[in-house]
């Protein structure tokens, strides 16, 4: 069984100060996809995650303090690839990929659009180059499971107020339909997989104690190909690991 788990850990300095690695030690993951790293490596003691008997690579963004992807694994992947290949997203450090013969483990960070009416636009934009750009890699990697932050909530069971929050970026109708046709192209939401159960989420606010009172969004996604469904195990979130405003998101999966 192999042990696929996604984490934004909102600056991975940060989190390192709140206990991520002995967490990282006791849940144990044999790929650990992180998100929202805020850290070149050279500012990261990274000998202490091998010390934990992990291989691990780092695509940072060129900005200081600023989004940047990684991955963490057990087994030493066949191949990484850096990047996308488009330099716009690529000087923000939003895709990682791994490959282990034929099944790739990507991690991805998906662009907010919260901040304003130019990065909702590059969102969307993104949105349409990634799906393009998973459309033509399927062709040589028809294994994929595609961990990350999507900002992104796709139905209404994966938000607490679905209705105050029609006209948020991440529950937009067009993100919401770009999930939906995502998921068409040949996916499966790995968590609705196993559960359909209501007020499970990834993301709170910091503000107004929204995660104490579990006012979250689920927008942290583990997604495998449809080729890949019958190997999929099990997969839950881990609401009571606190070093970020997400949690991690957990795929068992047979390998």
């Amino acid at each position: 069984m192999t042990k696929i788990i996604t984490y934004n850990v909102n600056g991975i300095r940060s989190a390192m100060s709140k206990g991520l690695l002995d967490w990282i030690k006791a849940a144990n993951p044999d790929v650990l996809c992180f998100q929202e790293l805020k850290a070149d490596p050279s500012q990261i003691d990274v000998t202490l995650f091998e010390q934990m008997g992990y291989h691990h690579y780092w695509y940072p963004a060129q900005k200081k303090g600023y989004s940047g992807v990684g991955i963490l694994t057990k087994q030493k992947p066949t191949h990484v690839e850096y990047g996308c290949g488009m330099d716009k997203y690529d000087f923000e450090g939003r895709v990682i990929r791994a490959d282990y013969g034929d099944v790739s483990v990507m991690s991805v960070y998906h662009p907010s659009g919260s901040s304003g009416e130019d990065r909702q636009a590059f969102k969307i934009q993104w949105l349409s180059d990634f799906q393009k750009y998973i459309n033509t890699l399927k062709k040589e990697r028809t294994k994929l499971i595609i961990c990350g932050d999507y900002n992104i909530c796709h139905q209404p069971i994966d938000i607490h107020n679905p209705k105050s929050n029609a006209n948020s970026s991440g529950f937009l109708p067009e993100e919401r339909e770009w999930i939906d046709s995502f998921l068409k192209s040949g996916f499966v939401d790995s968590f609705r997989h196993f559960n359909k159960e209501p007020h499970n989420y990834s993301w709170w606010s910091f503000r107004a104690g929204s995660r104490g009172k579990n006012l979250g969004w689920r927008i942290d996604y583990n997604l495998v190909s449809s080729n890949l469904e019958s190997k999929m195990k099990h997969a839950l979130l881990l609401p009571e690991a606190k070093h970020s405003d997400h949690c991690p998101v957990v795929l068992d999966i047979d390998l």
